[in-house]
C-alpha cells in the first residue's frame, strides 16, 4: 500500500541524521515505497476551502552532508495526501496552535499524526495533570505568593515555563535559594502564561527516562543522564543517552495512560519518567527513536508505520 506522506517539520536539510526521529520515520516511509514530501510550518496555508502547503518531494539517504534531495516547490493539497506528520519542534505558541487548527480541517480523511485536536488540547506539561497519582507534587500558577507557598511546603523544586521545550528555562530552586522572585519577574515579563513548579526528584541524577509508546503501548526506553553539575538531562543541553530497560513501574504508568493515548489518536508519544514518577507526556514532536534502535535494536519507526498502515487500511 503505497502512501503519499507529507512531513510538516523544521528544515530537513539541517537535521542530525543520527538523532532526528522525523528523519528516521521519513526514511522508513521511503523504504516501504511511500512517497515523501516535506514542508515547513510557515508554508502551510488555507486557501478558499483548501488546506495547502508549498512542499517538495524528498529523497532521503543516510549520508552525512548529503542526506536529502529535494524536488521543486509545488502547491500540495493536503486533502489529496494520505498522511500528514505534525513534527515541527515547539515552542508551543499561537503559530503552532494555528497549524493544528488548519490540519484539523483535513483530518481524519487525511490521517494527521499525531491527531492535531488532541496535540493542541493536551500540551505535554498539562496532560500529566490528568494523572496526579503518577506524578510528583505539581503546581501550575502565575501568582508569586502561590508559588512561594508551594516552594515553602516542598523545599526543593523545579521551576520552568509551561510551554517550554528542550530544557530551556528550567531552574532548580533548592531550600536555600533566593532567586524565585527574580525568576518570576523574568518569566512574567516575557509572556502572560503561568509557570509549572514540581517537587525536585533527586533520582534525576541517575537519569530522566524517555519511554516511547506506539499507539499506547511501550516499545522501549532510553535513559538521559545529566552532564556533570547540570540538573537538566535533555540531550539538547548536553544530556547523555544510555541503554535502559523498562521497569514494572514504567509499564504500570504506560498501562494507566495508554488507553487515553489510543483513544485520542496519539500514535507516537514519548513520556518522561524520573525514578517512579511521570513528569511529562510528549505529544508534539517526541524524540528517541534512533537512540532506542541503536541500544536495543528496536525499529520504532517500523512499528509506527505498522500502526499507521493498519489505521489507513481499516479506516
Amino acid at each position: 500500500m503505497a502512501l503519499r506522506v507529507a512531513f510538516q517539520m523544521d528544515p530537513i536539510e539541517t537535521v542530525n541524521i543520527d538523532g532526528d526521529s522525523s528523519f528516521r520515520i521519513a526514511l522508513e516511509a521511503q523504504a516501504r515505497g511511500h512517497k515523501v514530501f516535506v514542508y515547513t510550518p510557515d508554508k502551510l496555508c488555507y486557501r478558499e476551502g483548501r488546506v495547502m502547503a508549498q512542499a517538495q518531494a524528498a529523497t532521503l539517504q543516510r549520508v552525512a552532508g548529503n542526506h536529502v534531495a529535494l524536488g521543486p516547490v509545488q502547491d500540495l493539497d493536503l486533502a489529496e495526501v494520505d498522511v500528514v506528520w505534525l513534527r515541527q519542534d515547539p515552542p508551543f505558541d499561537m503559530g503552532y496552535i494555528t497549524t493544528t487548527h488548519l490540519l484539523d480541517m483535513i483530518h481524519p480523511q487525511t490521517l494527521v499524526v499525531n491527531d492535531p485536536f488532541w496535540v493542541r488540547n493536551y500540551p505535554e506539561k498539562l496532560l500529566v495533570l490528568r494523572f496526579p497519582e503518577l506524578t510528583p507534587p505539581t503546581m501550575i500558577a502565575r501568582d508569586l505568593a502561590t508559588i512561594r507557598a508551594f516552594k515553602a511546603e516542598h523545599g526543593d523544586v523545579i521551576l520552568k515555563p509551561l510551554y517550554g521545550n528542550g530544557g530551556a528555562g528550567v531552574f532548580r530552586l533548592d531550600a536555600g535559594d533566593r532567586n524565585l522572585a527574580s525568576l518570576h519577574e523574568l518569566f512574567t515579563g516575557i509572556n502572560t502564561e503561568p509557570l509549572i513548579v514540581q517537587k525536585y526528584l533527586p533520582a534525576v541524577t541517575k537519569g530522566d527516562k524517555r519511554v516511547i509508546l506506539v499507539n499506547g503501548e511501550p516499545i522501549g526506553a532510553i535513559n538521559r543522564v545529566p552532564a556533570e553539575g547540570e540538573t537538566r538531562s535533555n540531550m539538547h543541553v548536553g544530556g547523555r543517552a544510555e541503554k535502559v530497560a523498562l521497569t514494572d513501574r514504567d509499564r504500570e504508568i504506560c498501562a494507566a495512560i495508554g488507553p487515553l493515548l489510543r483513544e485520542k489518536g496519539q500514535i507516537f508519544v514519548g513520556i518522561d519518567v524520573i525514578g517512579d514518577w511521570l513528569t511529562e507526556i510528549n505529544l508534539t514532536s517526541p524524540t528517541g527513536l534512533q537512540e532506542l534502535e541503536r541500544f536495543d535494536g528496536t525499529n520504532g519507526a517500523a512499528l509506527i508505520w505498522d500502526a499507521i498502515e493498519t489505521k489507513r487500511a481499516t479506516g
